[in-house]
């Protein structure tokens, strides 16, 4: 039984205050607070129809290099997000990472200005992702290892890592590079919305995760919205729920009540069926606050173009999946690839992307699709 909006946020919030994980973004000390549902709404309501891809460089592995001085390339910036415009995609999904700030706040600023220039010159605004809790839990900085062949997404990093998460030095870095980053552009409107943080509680499976990760993501993520409202951004926060049953309160997880509690607009992941991706839509949908499905398509599992992209469109949900150009990140492998390298042998179809590196389509069928939807229209190509 579905609980009406008013009440369930009444107990989300308290479940938040409650969890001893940290104080809501208000009584944190922030100079302002969550949007009201109005606000969030009145902000989508100026927005076009949202629909763009995760995207990293074709020649990075990972954040770091897609951002590092040595490894940035805005001239295959500028090149690839010619390729998102083309399509009509207007947005792109873009992780950072704490220890870019570390090294050198004003260089990672100065590139991350001319990024979102470049993006600005294809009239596309990024989400720009803070934290991120997958893939591997030691990242440094400097050269990043090739990718490991057959494998998927084989080079990418959290932020922060495991030490971030289980040092209490380490937390005033965090804070640093949050009140940094967003507020040296907190009034820019080449940027759509701050995504806190990707996937908090997920612990990848991997015995090198802290026993007690998801407790200690959730004593951080209430203070990692509190640092960015501190800047008092014109940009709405978010922060994508992925997993559990979202359709009652009461079987939520604990970082999931954070989230939903903490975003000023409502993002999800999902790679499910069309069935599965429409029911997820509608589980948010009593929440009244504009929705962005964040990651989605994935072949291989039943998540396609051609399927969830005018379910996302019917309920006008914003939508933006995984891939933008297949290279170092071999996210055109499948996930079983973690257990089983394709090294002898390609899958036969990708998992993710959805160009090659010399800008042809892996599915023409697709970027027609997509540009029929956003009304781009077919004579681009």
């Amino acid at each position: 039984m579905r609980i009406r909006f008013g009440l369930r946020m009444a107990i989300v919030t308290g479940a938040v205050l409650l969890a001893g994980s940290g104080l809501g973004a208000q009584s944190s000390g922030s100079s302002a607070g969550r949007w009201s549902a109005e606000r969030a709404n009145a902000w989508y309501a100026k927005q076009p129809w949202l629909v763009g891809a995760n995207y990293v460089p074709s020649d990075a592995i990972n954040q770091l290099e897609m951002f590092q001085a040595a490894t940035w390339n805005p001239k295959l910036n500028d090149k690839e997000l010619g390729l998102a415009e083309s399509i009509g995609m207007n947005t792109v999904r873009v992780f950072l990472q704490d220890q870019l700030w570390e090294q050198d706040p004003d260089g990672f600023k100065k590139r991350l200005d001319e990024f979102l220039s470049i993006a600005a010159r294809h009239h596309i605004r990024p989400m720009l992702v803070l934290f991120d809790s997958c893939w591997e839990s030691d990242p440094k900085l400097g050269p990043q290892h090739p990718p490991i062949p057959g494998v998927h997404n084989s080079g990418w990093v959290q932020s922060p890592g495991a030490k971030g998460l289980t040092d209490p030095s380490y937390e005033p870095k965090l804070a640093a590079y949050v009140r940094g980053v967003v507020g040296a552009f907190a009034k820019d409107d080449r940027i759509l919305a701050w995504d806190i943080w990707n996937e908090p509680d997920n612990g990848n499976g991997s015995a090198k995760e802290p026993k007690n990760k998801a407790e200690l993501v959730d004593a951080l993520l209430p203070k990692a919205f509190a640092w960015a409202r501190e800047e008092n951004p014109v940009q709405p926060l978010t922060s994508g729920v992925w997993n559990g049953d979202w359709s009652n309160v009461e079987k939520e997880t604990a970082t999931t009540k954070i989230q939903l509690a903490e975003s000023d607009v409502i993002s999800f992941h999902s790679y499910a069926w069309p069935e599965g991706f429409e029911a997820r839509i509608k589980e948010l949908l009593p929440l009244g606050r504009p929705i962005l499905c964040s990651e989605y398509m994935a072949r291989g599992a039943g998540s396609t173009f051609d399927t969830s992209l005018p379910i996302a469109k019917k309920y006008h949900v914003g939508a933006i999946n995984w891939g933008l150009v297949n290279g170092k990140t071999q996210t055109n492998l499948p996930w079983d690839s973690w257990t089983r390298p394709y090294t002898l042998a390609q899958p036969t179809i990708w998992f993710h992307d959805v160009f090659y590196t010399d800008g042809r389509p892996y599915r023409q069928y697709e970027v027609d699709l997509i540009r029929e939807l956003t009304g781009r229209g077919t004579a681009a190509r």
